[in-house]
């Protein structure tokens, strides 16, 4: 009996060894094969785009004269830019496409290309399905599949034409190219069933140009504007001799429920982390002394700053040829002034995030993009109008910024660089975008508004015949 009872325990003792060896063996092949263990933060995980929540974006079918036609209409021309010294576009003319190319560049006039999200946002759209996959809006071509309407009119580029024209008329109807293309516009979407089934609200419109679709605000101002800041709605016209003119913007036709802050395009190059050398100017500042409104401070700051030492202030614009100027002004000076001009905000702060150096922004009513995803508090200062009016404060709080904590502005800088660029390197603007670029974070962030206009279509729907809702549209 004893030795039967030792032959089973051993029996037991080897196939428990076994069965341990087994599933150590199967342990250790699950941990070093299985794509789970690959960690939570790794590189592939944060930088693959998701498509199960992609946007979906059904593209109006508008004339092609009122895009891409309307480019091949402004190259066209052999009418310089009046507001600029040197067009760039138009001193050869002809030279910069064929007729029959088929997407033709965006200006190159600093004064249009700022506003060029219109370009790339369509341009993206426009780029064949197999070249999309890091797009997060996806196109579909039945409108009742879509979670918005994209008007592709090129708003932008259209007032800026008939301002550059230098004929007066552009707050005009009668003789005005651009009134014209507007009520084209608004006359096709609002007869459309997908605009009468929601009055317009997942209809989303690219407004950069702080005076684009001038003479229609109010009937697109259920849409969603894919606007740079908002400055642009308050503002009563100078003609007006009191409050209830018509030309006053009322503050519900914006709002951060419904609208997106977009970023201004860049005018000036990247500069890459590993290239920042040796900054020797303590603040720069380059642009135009006189403004309107809320820039009037910009003249008071200049005549605060223009002769204090280490700082730089430079009249003028980077265009063709203030742009190499401006290049060296941003990239050896450790912080940019950003004060308000006509509106809170201007591509300023973007040249001065591709150039790394550490944006001062003074400006007390300031929409800034992609808010909740980027925190612009880890790279720019922000200074009251108040405190930055105050003599010799500005220049010491400045320097009391120690060289580490310049640094680290600019590694988080650098970190956020791709974010605010449109570009995406194709001719005409076709071609597949980085996932991680400006394109991509507007339409996150429009999706960011879907509930809210979902619910106010709703709302709309159900109110009695002849009863309106009462607006209560809070911009902050």
């Amino acid at each position: 009996m004893a030795m039967k009872s030792s032959t089973a325990t051993k029996s037991l003792f080897l196939t428990f060894t076994l069965l341990s060896l087994l599933s150590l063996s199967l342990f250790i092949f699950f941990f070093f094969t299985s794509p789970t263990t690959q960690p939570a933060t790794s590189l592939s995980q944060t930088t693959l785009p998701s498509f199960q929540n992609s946007i979906k974006v059904y593209v109006a079918n508008l004339p092609r004269s009122l895009n891409f036609g309307l480019l091949e209409q402004y190259w066209a021309s052999n009418h310089p830019d009046s507001r600029i010294p040197a067009d760039p576009d138009h001193q050869i003319p002809g030279t910069h496409f064929t007729k029959s190319t088929k997407y033709p560049p965006y200006p190159e006039n600093p004064l249009i290309k700022q506003y060029s999200a219109e370009y790339w946002i369509l341009g993206d759209l426009e780029t064949p399905g197999e070249l999309r996959t890091g797009s997060f809006a996806k196109r579909v071509f039945d409108v009742s599949e879509a979670n918005v309407v994209f008007v592709p009119f090129f708003a932008t580029l259209s007032a800026e034409m008939e301002l550059g024209s230098g004929s007066g008329a552009f707050k005009k109807k009668a003789g005005n190219r651009d009134y014209s293309r507007q009520k084209e516009v608004v006359d096709f979407v609002r007869k459309t069933e997908a605009w009468k089934r929601s009055g317009g609200r997942d209809h989303v419109f690219v407004l950069t140009d702080p005076v684009a679709m001038w003479h229609f605000r109010a009937e697109i101002a259920p849409a969603i504007l894919l606007v740079v800041d908002f400055g642009g709605w308050f503002r009563l016209d100078t003609k007006s001799s009191n409050g209830n003119s018509s030309d006053v913007i009322h503050h519900t036709q914006v709002s951060l429920l419904k609208d997106v802050i977009v970023p201004y395009t860049h005018l000036l190059p990247r500069l890459q982390l590993s290239e920042n050398k040796k900054r020797q100017t303590l603040l720069y500042f380059k642009g135009a002394k006189h403004r309107h409104r809320g820039g009037l401070v910009r003249e008071k700051l200049w005549d605060l700053l223009v002769n204090e030492p280490g700082v730089i202030m430079e009249e003028g614009f980077p265009n063709a040829t203030g742009r190499e100027q401006s290049i060296k002004g941003m990239r050896s000076s450790e912080f940019c002034l950003h004060p308000a001009g006509d509106t809170p905000t201007s591509c300023r702060l973007f040249d001065a995030i591709q150039s790394l150096c550490i944006p001062v922004i003074v400006s007390d009513n300031i929409e800034l993009p992609f808010e909740g995803m980027v925190d612009y508090s880890t790279f720019s200062v922000f200074v009251a109008v108040s405190d930055a009016l105050r003599p010799n404060w500005l220049v010491a709080h400045l320097r009391s910024f120690a060289e580490k904590r310049r640094d680290e502005f600019r590694q988080n800088m650098a970190k956020v660089q791709p974010i605010f660029v449109y570009d995406n390197g194709h001719p005409g603007g076709i071609g597949p975008i980085p996932s991680d670029g400006a394109v991509n974070h507007i339409w996150k962030k429009v999706q960011q508004k879907l509930p809210a206009i979902k619910e106010a279509i709703v709302r709309e729907k159900r109110q009695p015949v002849g009863i309106s809702i009462p607006v209560r549209c809070h911009c902050t």
